[in-house]
């Protein structure tokens, strides 16, 4: 029964969603990437860039605002970057989107061994503080764990109804949809196939970064090695869950971010009698049964991952 119990706390749901933001902002942007058609396998390292940049441009004075806009910038450039690659010259999605995460993660970390080459523990910043939105817990559970969340938290929700604003009600929707599944039609109607793909990478990439971003500004307040820990994959797979739609990229992300919660909670009430690396698998095992249960009927862009060349059939 206390298995359950946790069920119906407002702690609980407040770590839910907390775990769940990076997660968000990641499968917002991998969705959009894919929805133009580009597989963007640069994630982790965009994560783990937007991170250090966000958070070392809050460090060296800069507002935290400013930060998140430092870090999506960053993030933005590396998508653009895996553009010139996958878009321009039409090299494999698959490769460059692995050397961008390498390039990525490796440019991060030395960057900050050049900035900070002798400290032992990562510098501290003033992060992102819980909006206390005490008016929120007239709704049980829920409205509490809502109120204890941070400004960054609210806006992943803005971009999910933001994404699926534009994807579905405006001609800039429907033409990134249509490059995705039929770029030779978007090209007959006039429209540049590479100008809308490189533009859902830079966008989609710069989000990426706000995730990383939110782990170091919000979640946290420092950075420190393997702090994105897979993150950026776990993305990739919950956008498939999610049938590349904004709203079922919300409900993947906040499930897993359930999930990681919960199995925090199960090592306390198992006291140690049960490994704690059965616990920390959770989340991935269920993560993985989803992701088998909805993936045959994934409706995916039908021009994902295949370069188009303008002239060619």
């Amino acid at each position: 029964m206390e298995a359950f119990d946790i069920l119906l706390q407002s702690s609980f749901w407040a770590a839910a969603i907390r775990i769940a933001t990076p997660f968000i902002f990641g499968v917002l942007g991998a969705l959009i990437c894919e929805r133009a058609g580009v597989l963007n396998l640069g994630i982790e390292g965009i994560f783990v860039a937007g991170a250090v940049s966000g958070w070392l441009a809050v460090y060296l004075g800069v507002d935290l605002w400013t930060g998140v806009l430092a870090a999506a910038a960053v993030g933005a450039c590396l998508g653009l970057l895996h553009g010139c690659f996958t878009v321009l010259l039409g090299l494999s999605q698959h490769v460059t989107g692995i050397g961008i995460t390498l390039f990525a993660t490796s440019a991060a970390y030395f960057g900050y061994r050049v900035a900070f080459p002798t400290v032992t523990s990562p510098p501290r910043i003033e992060a992102f503080k819980p909006l206390n939105l005490t008016f929120l817990e007239v709704a049980p559970i829920i409205g509490p764990a809502l109120g204890q969340q941070t400004a960054l938290t609210w806006l992943a929700f803005a971009c999910v109804i933001l994404t699926s604003f534009v994807l579905y009600r405006t001609p800039l929707g429907l033409a990134i949809r249509a490059v995705g599944d039929n770029p030779a039609s978007v090209d007959a109607q006039g429209l540049s196939v590479a100008a809308l793909r490189m533009g859902a990478l830079a966008v989609g990439s710069a989000l990426m970064a706000v995730g990383g971003a939110f782990l170091t500004m919000s979640a946290f307040n420092a950075f420190f090695f393997g702090m994105i820990n897979g993150r950026g994959w776990v993305c990739i797979a919950l956008t498939v869950f999610a049938s590349w739609r904004p709203g079922k990229a919300l409900l993947g992300a906040l499930l897993f971010g359930a999930f990681d919660a919960y199995q925090v909670r199960l090592q306390t009430l198992a006291g140690g009698v049960v490994p704690s690396q059965i616990f920390l698998m959770m989340p991935f095992i269920l993560s993985i049964i989803a992701l088998i249960l909805v993936a045959r009927k994934a409706d995916y862009p039908r021009a994902l991952m295949k370069p188009f060349i303008k002239g060619e059939r």
